[in-house]
């Protein structure tokens, strides 16, 4: 019985710190591979300590429910607040096709001195 809540409680921490790692940390870290090695060792334990079914369950267990946890992160609005979605309009006049390059230098400085 305690080998069964030993595994249930890997699990759930285990895709609690994935989901911590996907919405509340950025990028590939601690919490991640922590995460990572907690589904792990509930797989190991459930084979070496109840039985193969138990760990073919687990293991089961383990792949739908981070599947489910990758897949609720994909479509929560996290990605698009995380992403940059800014445009840049700006452009530079200096090197513009059609300029000759003898003006440049003379461009440049008066665009210099006007600051």
């Amino acid at each position: 019985m305690l080998d069964i809540l030993l595994v249930v409680i890997l699990l759930v921490f285990g895709i609690l710190l994935l989901l911590a790692e996907m919405f509340l940390l950025p990028g590939f870290g601690i919490a991640g591979i922590s995460g990572f090695a907690l589904l792990a060792g509930s797989v190991v334990v459930a084979y070496l300590r109840i039985s193969h079914l138990a760990g073919h369950i687990t293991l089961l267990a383990c792949v739908v429910l981070a599947a489910l946890a990758v897949w609720g992160f994909l479509r929560s609005k996290t990605l698009q607040k995380m992403s940059l979605d800014t445009t840049i309009d700006s452009h530079v006049d200096l090197a513009a096709p059609g300029k000759k390059i003898e003006n440049l230098e003379a461009e440049a400085e008066k665009m210099t001195n006007n600051q």
